[in-house]
């Protein structure tokens, strides 16, 4: 068995490689890109904590990774599991919203002139 220690140098190239590969995920990119505050609820984080804030793709395609960020959002643990829910809900049981809602159209100012003549004469 030949005994194959690694240099120094070979140790450091590995480490800036895997380095490099790393920062080319997108959760990386989204850290440097964003300030490290989650997008829903405003809560900060530093180095202690950062591995709560998760990246949340804005259209839901995990594929849709584009360099300049437009589909991540920065959002904690919480509000991401809270984003992925409401979602989920959408698909499963449609929009809460009615499709088609009619406009107010009752104005109780529309005769305020006539009605003030009305009560100074």
């Amino acid at each position: 068995m030949v005994n194959q220690k690694k240099t120094t140098d070979q140790v450091l190239a590995e480490q800036r490689e895997y380095n490099s590969t790393r920062a080319k995920g997108y959760r990386e990119q989204a850290l440097k890109l964003y300030p490290w505050i989650c997008g829903r609820c405003a809560r900060e984080f530093d180095r202690k904590n950062v591995s709560q804030l998760t990246v949340h793709h804005v259209d839901h395609n995990h594929d849709n990774n584009p360099s300049d960020g437009s589909n991540w959002e920065l959002l904690c643990i919480y509000c991401h599991d809270e984003e992925h829910t409401k979602y989920e809900n959408l698909v499963r049981y449609g929009s809460t919203v009615d499709e088609v809602s009619t406009p107010a159209t009752y104005n109780p100012f529309a005769d305020l002139k006539a009605r003030m003549k009305d009560a100074s004469k």
